[in-house]
């Protein structure tokens, strides 16, 4: 496939020695235009790379704050075709952040895959996270996500050992997203040493950036992550800065881009930080 955004983006990164910093939010939370102004606050804050999130009623690898997020957006009438819009509205005013669908495969189902993808390609999506599904149902949607010229990004884990991680890995491309730990999103940090071994692992098999993600909350851990990765995620961390602005009825105490901007900014910082120190 043609080089997308995201793999101009890694090299960009790699070439100017330093981490990518990936940044998750739910997409319509707490409703479609405060989340679309918190998706432009990302890149102007540091964030080089989006994960836009796809809502979901029963997001089973999600913990509770980015279950709430996903509810919060369901409730205010957020659905897969609203999402493909914000990506649309926000690409009006940039046309180089790369933007990574996240969720789960049943809306795309629903939705119909090929229509999906054209109209995924059309609103200037760049790769696809797509969590319940498995190496051998490629076929499904990695195949022709990658024929349409969208990256398809494979989660490895801990227990991904180096017999299945070739699997993982056969069709996976922009970046391979290591989930620090077992369990949910939003759990505590992954002990760091063990991190860098299993980068490295990964780095083994394949030529691809890794990007780290689960549990990152701060700017201190983002650099000290950033120091064997590719890459950062942060995605509870944001969804809470967006919640924690959010009255018990849902109205808003503080702007949550600033929130989230402020956040991010401090991330960046420490993302940027990573590999000056080791240069």
């Amino acid at each position: 496939m043609t080089d997308t955004r995201i793999d101009r983006r890694m090299a960009k990164l790699k070439a100017e020695g330093r981490p990518a910093l990936v940044t998750y939010f739910m997409g319509g939370d707490p409703n479609y235009d405060t989340s679309l102004k918190v998706m432009k606050a990302l890149p102007k804050a540091g964030a080089d790379i989006i994960e836009l999130g796809m809502p979901f009623s029963d997001p089973m690898a999600d913990g509770q704050a980015i279950q709430a997020a996903g509810l919060r957006a369901l409730k205010g009438g957020q659905t897969l075709a609203r999402t493909l819009e914000m990506a649309r509205d926000f690409r009006k005013e940039d046309n180089e952040t790369p933007i990574v669908l996240m969720g789960y495969y049943n809306p795309i189902y629903i939705y119909g895959v090929d229509r999906f993808l054209t109209d995924a390609k059309q609103a200037g999506i760049d790769g696809l996270i797509v969590v319940d599904l498995p190496p051998e149902m490629d076929n499904e949607l990695c195949v022709p996500a990658l024929n349409a010229g969208i990256n398809f990004i494979r989660l490895a884990t801990p227990t991904t050992d180096d017999k299945r991680l070739p699997k993982v890995l056969e069709n996976t491309s922009g970046f391979v997203y290591y989930v620090s730990m077992t369990g949910i999103t939003g759990s505590a940090l992954a002990d760091t040493a063990k991190v860098s071994d299993a980068v490295k692992r990964i780095k083994a098999h394949t030529d691809l950036p890794v990007c780290v993600g689960f549990g990152v909350k701060t700017a201190e851990q983002a650099r000290t992550i950033g120091a064997s990765a590719d890459g950062v995620v942060v995605g509870t961390a944001i969804v809470n800065a967006i919640a924690n602005v959010l009255g018990p009825n849902g109205e808003q105490t503080a702007d949550p881009a600033e929130s989230v901007a402020t956040l991010v900014n401090g991330l960046a910082q420490g993302v940027r930080a990573a590999r000056l120190e080791t240069a």
